[in-house]
């Protein structure tokens, strides 16, 4: 049987948010950031396995908070990849980075963002956000400046999204597709196994495609 989304468990996360931005308690900001219960209805290591990467890729993991998906990606490219952690907070940059460091992850680097700029200084094969999309504001310039600047040939973009039915958080997908399609993209994968989520994968679309949608 599937769950009904829990308004209450977003309500909760939204409370330990403002808590912690107000207290400035990383260990609150990243169980916000984590949630409660969420390995159950993220399915973590599903996405991982879908967005199938291949050894010695390299990924960026834009909005990583706590690093919940960052360290599952970095298992997944192995040492000979890498996967850079992207996030404005400066907190959660600082967290992951001493935790690479503990566990002698070589492969995880944290990158210190702008809100209109993830700051990449090398192009990577996926680009991949989760529950980060809705926050973005001029979303078809940002995802325009990751295709023409952060993706190697052939590199894709992979959106995870709370549905608006789920959360108050959120961004219906054909506003995705429609914004990502203005951004030089086209949908190659669509998997609707997550009950509270959209999962999305894009890539970049031939010249001429960019070309016609501009005219």
């Amino acid at each position: 049987m599937s769950r009904k989304p829990n308004r209450s468990r977003a309500t909760l996360l939204a409370v330990l948010a403002a808590l912690s931005l107000a207290s400035g308690c990383g260990a609150l900001k990243r169980c916000a950031y984590a949630g409660i219960g969420r390995d159950e209805w993220q399915q973590p290591e599903r996405v991982v396995a879908d967005l199938g990467l291949a050894p010695g890729a390299l990924v960026a993991d834009l909005g990583a908070g706590g690093g919940y998906f960052t360290f599952r990606l970095a298992r997944a490219v192995g040492p000979e990849g890498h996967v850079y952690a992207v996030d404005v907070d400066e907190d959660m940059t600082a967290h992951i980075a001493k935790r690479a460091a503990a566990e002698g992850l070589a492969n995880v680097s944290s990158v210190l963002a702008a809100p209109a700029d993830a700051r990449l200084l090398v192009p990577v094969d996926l680009f991949f956000t989760s529950n980060t999309y809705h926050h973005l504001e001029d979303r078809t310039a940002y995802f325009q400046g990751v295709r023409e600047r952060m993706l190697r040939p052939g590199g894709k973009l992979a959106i995870v999204e709370y549905r608006p039915e789920a959360s108050s958080h959120a961004t219906a997908r054909e506003t995705i597709e429609a914004e990502l399609a203005a951004a030089g993209f086209q949908l190659a994968k669509s998997f609707d196994y997550l009950e509270q989520q959209h999962f999305l994968v894009f890539s970049a679309a031939s010249a001429d495609t960019v070309e016609a949608m501009s005219r």
